[in-house]
């Protein structure tokens, strides 16, 4: 049997932040420090021994409400942040599909931001060359190509960074929040992208709190709270768990 595609082993992460509030300036700082007051912190425990594994071609949703973990979990899945305990293993090419936009500078235009953008990506200049033109008029840029990236508006940002994104062959996806991008038209081409993505075999990870394209696309689902894993399974028994928790704290 071949190894899963993604694989989490009791995977924790802790950040440590201020506990009185916000330090605005260095000079702050330092008076407090001078003061022998130093800056307190605090431990927040963002994942708790999370475990969980994805196979070859498979599709995983994960849901939960804001703060419980999902994006974080994908960002150790991508490689962004190192877990504090545990192993996270991703084999495999890997595109993330995270924070559109992210990685793209301003001064550039569209058509160097392509390249740039998929050297971040981990793909050669050549090959984004060669997908230039795919990935132009999937974002529907045509017009705007060579202008510089401060000029374009924040929807036409967020189709250019999911076409680059989606245009490069990968083997796993990890997607967040990914599938709004744009008008309802576009939005439909996103879909139809993720479908094709399915049908060649890619393995998605797929942060979402729309229910509805997580139960169209996934075959399972993990729903997280506060940094656990509260349950994972078929993808329409895990949003019915889901749906009836949400209906019980809002009544």
């Amino acid at each position: 049997m071949l190894d899963p595609v993604i694989s989490f082993s009791d995977v924790s992460l802790q950040f440590r932040v201020p506990s009185e509030g916000k330090i605005s300036s260095l000079k702050e700082w330092l008076i407090r420090w001078l003061r022998g007051r130093g800056v307190s912190q605090n431990t927040v425990q963002a994942l708790r021994s999370v475990s969980f594994s994805v196979e070859k071609g498979e599709a995983v949703g994960v849901i939960g409400r804001n703060g419980a973990g999902k994006s974080t979990l994908l960002r150790i899945a991508a490689g962004i942040l190192q877990p504090s305990a545990g192993t996270a293993v991703v084999r495999g090419r890997v595109a993330p599909v995270i924070e559109l936009g992210v990685g793209f500078e301003q001064e550039l235009t569209g058509r160097e931001n392509i390249v740039f953008n998929g050297a971040l990506l981990g793909r050669s200049q050549h090959e984004m060359i060669d997908r230039m033109g795919e990935i132009v008029d999937f974002a529907e840029l045509d017009a705007f190509i060579d202008q510089p990236i401060r000029t374009y508006s924040t929807g036409m940002v967020a189709r250019l960074a999911f076409s680059v994104a989606t245009t490069v062959d990968a083997q796993v996806l990890l997607l967040d929040e990914v599938l709004s991008v744009g008008d309802e038209r576009f939005k439909r081409k996103c879909h139809q992208r993720m479908d094709r993505f399915r049908s060649d075999g890619v393995t998605l990870l797929f942060v979402s709190h729309d229910l509805g394209a997580v139960e169209s696309l996934c075959d399972r689902a993990m729903w997280i709270a506060d940094g656990e894993v509260r349950e994972i399974g078929r993808t329409g028994d895990v949003i019915r768990s889901y749906r009836a928790w949400a209906e019980s704290v809002q009544g």
